[in-house]
């Protein structure tokens, strides 16, 4: 029960490593604030934390627009009157190659910086009065180290999560809250396909066999982690276990930025 009693907001907790991320907190004791765009997704989360006996409520806030994250930042401070760990987690693959247009970029900004961003601005009042354990991940990428080769807009975008996580932890050190990114490489989650152009064949996954031939060859662990691998280091980084880790961008990645 390592998040007992504390309140965690999770931006993107729909599917994969955010729904996840949300079990797993709700069964480590925290009470989770699932927010995602689909309220239909959100709801599901939210349902499946309870029956594993778990405490969540849903939110389902477009976190690109700044009026929709006050107002869930509002609900979470009347409703539960504390935040200690805000993980910004929504994310998207953006266009490949250079040849984009101008929504093609904003789409992967706002989405992927801008959300970032925001959220945790608006959250900071509340995260600072979370007595010296406010956590704020953020979902960064492998890529976001390490240049990607199919989407040079995906890494920017993912690298300015890097350096927010960064500069947020040198910013509210004093504060007693800790910032920091999680960098995954490949996931086996519903929208892994979607970075190789292609939608998924493998049900939830969305992993064909193609795919998974590439992973192999591709991660020197030789094969996509799985959404829970993630969780467990939101985990990490939101206890008290990592009371003295800020400002670290923590590949999760089967060793893709150790070459």
């Amino acid at each position: 029960m390592k998040l007992e009693g504390r309140v965690a907001l999770i931006t993107g907790a729909g599917s994969g490593m955010g729904r996840a991320t949300a079990l797993l907190f709700a069964a480590e004791g925290a009470h989770v604030v699932v927010d995602d765009i689909r309220p239909e997704a959100a709801d599901e989360t939210v349902a499946l934390v309870r029956e594993a006996g778990g405490a969540a409520s849903p939110a389902y806030a477009d976190v690109t627009d700044v009026e929709q994250v006050e107002a869930m930042i509002a609900q979470v401070a009347q409703d539960r009157g504390r935040l200690d760990v805000l993980y910004c987690h929504v994310g998207m693959p953006g266009a490949a190659g250079m040849d984009l247009t101008e929504e093609d970029w904003s789409a992967s900004v706002d989405t992927n910086m801008k959300a970032a961003f925001f959220v945790a601005s608006r959250a900071l009042p509340l995260l600072r009065q979370a007595e010296g354990r406010g956590s704020v991940i953020f979902t960064a990428s492998a890529t976001g180290l390490v240049g990607s080769p199919y989407s040079p807009l995906y890494s920017m975008a993912k690298g300015g999560v890097v350096m927010l996580a960064k500069a947020l932890a040198v910013h509210t050190a004093a504060d007693g809250v800790r910032a920091n990114a999680i960098c995954p490489g490949p996931i086996d989650t519903p929208m892994l396909p979607r970075f190789f152009g292609r939608e998924g064949t493998a049900g939830e996954s969305g992993l064909d066999d193609e795919l998974r031939g590439f992973l192999a060859s591709s991660v020197p662990m030789g094969r996509a982690g799985q959404p829970e691998e993630i969780a467990s280091v939101a985990l990490f980084l939101a206890s008290d276990d990592s009371s003295f880790v800020t400002g670290v961008a923590l590949p999760v990645d089967g060793g893709i930025t150790a070459r």
